[in-house]
């Protein structure tokens, strides 16, 4: 399941420490633009407090939580698409990420400059945007005239494409994102193929001090939240410098940390967990007395190929699936009592695998 989310942002509004953070890869992180040059790759537990139940209630021999990737890349600046600060290698990586989770500053430090001068995230989130979708522009206006007379020459395909292309190109001359324009299912199929940077799902992450943190959104976060409902988008809040304390400390000691903040759930525990719904991943479990695992799938997989993710034999000698829901098999607190109750289904080739199923797979190659 090979997606991943990147981490983007202006230079120096806490894009490696939040990584470093989220992944403990130790990636370079200093006060001064351009520190990340070649985007860093790490991979992430998926926190998943259903791992944790299924594990008291199997008494497995080992756990394995879910993975996914996280790309730090480069901070971007103000006239990237035209390669400004090594704008074109920069906006190349984000062109191989599936999502997009754009870091904006809402805090104010003299300490740690901001590439602008000033603290100002929507004005932040404007430039990167705007470059995105400049740089979407050429690659738009470049199809266009290839495509175009192939239209004009009545080839449906090339029609369809023509017309989905013009709809981008005004929008993005309207400084609007690939991900705003109303396509039809048949031109959404073609203009996936051109890997348009503003196609990509976005999650916004705020950066903010210790003390709004604890004190609540400030202003600018309440800016940044403003903006992102008006494109659908989720905005989590987070501290990068307290979340980069809190990755250093095990179980206990996080607990611990985190109750002494008032703090429920840590910011990079959520940031993880609203990624891997961004990205469009699903969890399902296999759960015995040797393993508690969770496997990642992608929403709406059928069951043969949710099982291929465990073992390409699964998949080809699928026969079929049984089924728990993880609410159904908590309440029964066995999976005897489960079966006993008629909670465990035999599904077959067609079922769509849910979030949170519990599954044992028969096969036979």
């Amino acid at each position: 399941m090979a997606l991943t989310a990147g981490i983007v942002g202006l230079p120096n509004v806490g894009k490696s420490t939040l990584f470093n953070a989220i992944t403990q890869a130790g990636a370079e992180s200093a006060n001064y633009p351009f520190c990340t040059i070649d985007p860093n790759v790490g991979m992430v537990e998926v926190p998943d407090v259903r791992l944790n139940r299924l594990t008291e209630l199997v008494q497995p021999k080992k756990t394995v939580p879910t993975t996914f990737e996280f790309t730090d890349i480069a901070g971007i600046v103000e006239g990237a698409s035209k390669g400004e600060g090594l704008g074109n290698k920069f906006l190349s990586h984000i062109r191989q990420v599936d999502a997009i989770c754009h870091v904006v500053r809402c805090f104010e430090d003299e300490n740690i400059t901001h590439v602008s001068g000033r603290v100002n995230p929507i004005n932040d989130i404007e430039v990167i945007n705007l470059e995105l979708i400049l740089a979407d522009l050429e690659s738009v206006d470049k199809r266009i005239d290839r495509v175009g007379k192939m239209a004009r020459q009545k080839d449906k395909e090339a029609m369809v494409e023509h017309e989905a292309l013009l709809k981008l190109k005004e929008a993005f001359e309207n400084e609007k994102p690939a991900r705003s324009v109303d396509l039809t299912d048949a031109e959404k199929k073609i203009v996936y193929g051109l890997h348009l940077l503003t196609m990509k799902p976005v999650l916004y992450v705020a950066n903010v001090s210790e003390e709004d943190l604890l004190s609540g959104d400030n202003e600018y976060v309440k800016t940044v939240k403003e903006f992102a409902a008006s494109e659908n988008s989720e905005v989590i809040v987070v501290c990068a410098k307290i979340e980069s304390e809190i990755a250093e400390l095990d179980g206990e000691e996080k607990a611990m940390f985190l109750e002494e903040l008032g703090i429920e759930e840590s910011g990079l525990d959520q940031l993880i967990r609203a990624s891997y719904h961004l990205l469009g991943l699903r969890t399902y479990f296999t759960a015995g007395v040797q393993e508690v695992r969770a496997w990642t799938i992608k929403q709406g997989m059928k069951a043969p190929q949710a099982a291929g993710v465990i073992h390409s034999d699964f998949e080809r000698g699928f026969i079929r699936a049984e089924v728990v829901a993880y609410n159904d098999l908590v309440e029964a607190g066995s999976m005897t009592i489960a079966k006993e109750k008629g909670k465990v289904r035999l599904e077959g080739k067609e079922y769509i695998v849910e979030d949170g199923d519990v599954i044992h797979f028969r096969f036979n190659v």
